[in-house]
């Protein structure tokens, strides 16, 4: 899996992180989305790899700049430690 933190400029509230989250979950497949307006992003984790362009353009749709977006990969931490 991968993880993606986006940054998002104008984002001044929790309703901007549903819509910002709405939209993102109705575009792409993904097992979770998370915004935050106080840091200014986004973090998507997926399976596939994201298509930044098609992303950008339904961040500047609902009014907001997409910036730097970083990519890493993700792996599901364990409850207890080690199994």
């Amino acid at each position: 899996m991968l993880k993606y933190t986006i940054k998002v400029d104008g984002m001044m509230c929790g309703m901007c992180e549903a819509h910002v989250n709405d939209a993102i979950r109705k575009a792409f497949s993904v097992k979770k989305v998370t915004s935050s307006h106080s840091k200014g992003e986004t973090v998507l984790i997926m399976e596939e790899a994201l298509d930044e362009d098609a992303l950008g353009k339904i961040i500047a749709g609902l009014g907001y700049t997409m910036g730097e977006v970083k990519k890493e990969p993700y792996q599901k931490k364990k409850l207890f430690g080690k199994w």
